[in-house]
C-alpha cells in the first residue's frame, strides 16, 4: 500500500528534498523534487499532505528543483537579508531568480511550465476545470478575469476541483483531466475565499510579488481522492471580472469561445 506525504515529519521532508529528492506522484504525472528551502517542505506537507509518495526506483516524468540561488548576487542578497530562489529541471537553470519566500509558488509555476512544455500526449489548455456528475466546464480567461476566484468558491460548493491552471484533453478518450492541485488566489481573493469557506486550508499570504500578494488554497479531499478519474467536456464559461457589476451569463459564439 502506497504511503502518503502527511506520514513523512517536516524533518525527513527536508532531508529528502536536500538529497536525492521528494518522489511524488501527481497523477496523472510522476515528479521529483529537491529543494534546500525550508519553507518549500512547510508548504508541500500542508497542500500534499494526501498525496502518493513515489519510489525512488520508479519512472519519473518531471525532475524539478527549486533551491536557493548561489551565483554572483547571491552573496550580497543574503547579506541584505533578501535571498534568492532559483528554479531548474533536469539539472538545467531556467528562468529568474526571486526573493525566497516565493519558492513554493516557483515550484507550482515550473511544474505548469514542465507539464506544458513536455506532456505531448496531452492538448494542454491553460484553463480551470470543474467537474458535476461525470461532466465538466472549462473556465479558459487570462489573469484578472476571476478565473481562481470563481473556481475556488465553486469548488468549496459542491463541484470537484480538477485543474486551476491547466486543462489536459486526452485525445484517445476526448476526456479531461487534473491534478487536483492548489489554486493560485491573489491579492482581495484570498480574503473573499477565507470569508467565503472558512475550512478551506491556504498558505500563508507572500507579499510584494510581481502578481501582488499570493496564496494558495489546498484541493478540498474529494478532489485529491478522485484525481484520477476524467471526465467528459461540456460546458466553456469565459469568466470576466467587473468590480460591481450586476451577474450576468450570457452565450458566447463559438469562434469567439475557440
Amino acid at each position: 500500500m502506497s504511503r502518503r506525504l502527511a506520514a513523512l515529519g517536516e524533518g525527513q521532508l527536508r532531508q529528502r528534498l536536500r538529497g536525492t529528492g521528494l518522489t511524488l506522484r501527481l497523477p496523472p504525472f510522476v515528479v521529483r523534487l529537491q529543494s534546500d528551502i525550508p519553507r518549500v517542505a512547510r508548504d508541500l506537507l500542508l497542500l500534499y499532505a494526501d498525496f502518493e509518495l513515489g519510489q525512488d526506483d520508479e519512472f519519473v516524468d518531471f525532475h524539478l528543483a527549486v533551491r536557493y540561488d548561489r551565483g554572483v548576487y547571491a552573496l550580497w542578497h543574503r547579506l541584505a537579508g533578501k535571498r534568492q530562489a532559483r528554479f531548474s529541471t533536469d539539472g538545467l537553470a531556467a528562468f529568474t531568480t526571486l526573493p525566497a519566500t516565493q519558492a513554493f509558488h516557483m515550484v507550482e509555476w515550473g511544474l505548469n511550465w514542465a507539464v506544458t512544455a513536455h506532456a505531448h500526449q496531452y492538448i494542454v489548455y491553460h484553463a480551470a476545470v470543474l467537474e458535476r456528475g461525470g461532466r465538466a466546464v472549462v473556465l479558459p480567461a487570462p489573469p484578472g478575469s476571476g478565473k481562481s476566484t470563481l473556481t475556488a468558491a465553486l469548488a468549496q460548493r459542491g463541484w470537484r476541483l480538477m485543474s486551476d491552471e491547466l486543462a489536459l484533453l486526452n485525445p484517445l478518450d476526448q476526456r479531461l483531466y487534473g491534478l487536483g492541485r492548489p489554486v493560485n488566489l491573489k491579492n482581495q481573493a484570498i480574503g473573499l475565499i477565507r470569508d467565503f469557506a472558512r475550512d478551506a486550508v491556504m498558505t500563508k499570504p507572500v507579499p510584494d510579488t510581481l502578481k501582488g500578494t499570493l496564496s494558495l488554497m489546498k484541493a478540498p479531499d474529494e478532489a485529491i481522492a478522485r484525481v484520477r478519474e476524467g471526465a467528459t467536456p461540456t460546458w466553456v464559461i469565459v469568466p470576466s471580472f467587473e468590480p460591481g457589476a450586476e451577474p450576468r451569463l450570457g452565450p458566447l459564439p463559438k469562434a469567439q469561445a475557440h
